[in-house]
């Protein structure tokens, strides 16, 4: 009969090997970056192998005091090895993965795949180590580096904090808001990044797409007072416009998300279909202008809530809070409504929130009911009359040619969506 200790002999030669891979994977990336001679660093390839089997042994003794003492070995050895270090750079970066390196090795003994996966996070991280200081140093600017502080706030900290409690029936939930906040500065953080990324060649298409998700009403009329300046860039304003109109419907389905999931199983077709369109099309407008335009600049939008020029920031902090904030009173508006005049109330309410912000009028309905066939009717009549308001702000900022050039592709995406949902309507 086999020896009853063999499985577990077998469990802790599994774990030690796994650690010995964690500590050659790290300590391959240092042994390249330890140099030679007296001046060389800490520890290399046998030093980060062996501490991360010491750890992996020290929790298989199941004794806290070891692995305790282990701990503070390791760390005394990293105080030391820091205070002696003569060169002109004494970063801790070795010696802080020297200790988080025996912690991996105490892991592999309780969990062995997430030390695994922090072994091969921290490989990455000691490995970019220029590319990480020049992202930083010289491709990032101040203003963004503040943002992505303020981004990172909002996300760590202040939404963990927040009660998620409606409080009012099932409307103004601060949780749901913050997290609609957090959403809407994050999807304006990667849009500005990739218009960083392209600038040269697409600024008006991306400048276009980031600030749809601000307000794509006040892109529509900041690129059509671009027209009155210079009316021969009427197409391409007309393109950017509509291009703003894909952040619209992406932006619909981010609320539907964070409001009511329940939704999106009716909404992820038209919605994503009619920004198809709306992409597709503005895109040729775009395009076809870009192609045929003389040489000049033109100016590019302006989201709502931030200054023209100051495209260095990753996202409007004021105008995501403005869309947040009025999201959650034209949610109170149309839960007040339907509370007094029922279903009446509830097309009521979603019409007049669409003639300020589409969004806010449709997470008030996604908040108020399920994805019924009454909603589902408030909801097309959303899309109608903010797609109607698009047109007149249009018209009144940019003139005709500009909304001639914009109003053909608005409506047929618009349209598209709204039939879509017809079909698709419980």
């Amino acid at each position: 009969m086999p020896d009853a200790a063999t499985p577990a002999l077998t469990g802790a030669a599994a774990t030690l090997a796994a650690a010995l891979g964690c500590g050659l994977l790290i300590g391959v990336e240092r042994e390249r970056r330890k140099g030679e001679g007296p001046g060389r660093a800490l520890a290399g390839l046998r030093s980060f192998a062996l501490v991360c089997v010491t750890g992996a042994a020290a929790a298989l003794t199941q004794i806290t005091g070891v692995v305790v003492a282990g701990a503070a070995f390791v760390a005394a050895l990293t105080v030391v090895a820091y205070w002696r270090d003569r060169s002109d750079d004494p970063g801790v970066t070795t010696e802080v993965a020297l200790l988080l390196t025996y912690l991996i090795g105490v892991l592999c003994a309780w969990q062995l795949p997430l030390a695994a996966a922090l072994a091969a996070g921290l490989t990455v991280v000691l490995a970019g180590r220029e590319r990480m200081h020049r992202f930083v140093r010289h491709w990032l600017t101040p203003a963004e580096v503040r943002d992505g502080i303020v981004l990172a706030a909002l996300v760590l900290v202040a939404l963990p904090l927040v009660p998620d409690r409606p409080l009012w029936g099932p409307v103004l939930n601060l949780h749901v808001v913050m997290q609609l906040l957090a959403l809407l500065l994050a999807v304006q953080s990667l849009a500005h990044l990739g218009r960083r990324l392209l600038r040269a060649r697409h600024a008006v298409a991306l400048s276009s797409l980031a600030s749809g998700f601000v307000s794509s009403t006040a892109t529509i009329a900041s690129l059509g007072l671009s027209v009155r300046e210079s009316p021969s860039g009427a197409r391409m304003m007309a393109g950017g416009a509509l291009l703003s109109c894909v952040s619209t419907q992406l932006q619909l389905l981010l609320v539907a998300s964070a409001v009511k999931p329940a939704w999106l199983a009716v909404l992820w077709l038209p919605a994503l279909a009619a920004a198809a369109l709306a992409a597709a099309w503005g895109y040729w407008l775009v395009h076809g202008a870009a192609t045929g335009a003389t040489s000049g600049e033109v100016s590019g939008p302006r989201a709502q809530g931030r200054p023209g020029g100051d495209d260095e920031r990753m996202f409007s902090l004021k105008g995501a809070a403005v869309v947040a904030v009025l999201l959650a009173g034209v949610q109170a508006l149309v839960h007040g409504l339907e509370l007094w005049l029922g279903t009446a109330g509830l097309y009521t309410g979603t019409l007049l929130g669409a003639l300020a912000d589409l969004h806010a009028a449709l997470a008030a309905v996604f908040t108020a009911s399920q994805p019924t066939a009454p909603a589902g009717l408030a909801v097309m009549l959303a899309l109608a009359v903010h797609a109607l308001s698009k047109s007149v702000t249009a018209g009144v900022a940019g003139g005709a040619r500009y909304l001639a050039w914009f109003a053909p592709g608005l409506w047929a995406h618009t349209l598209l969506g709204v039939v879509l949902l017809w079909f698709l309507r419980p």
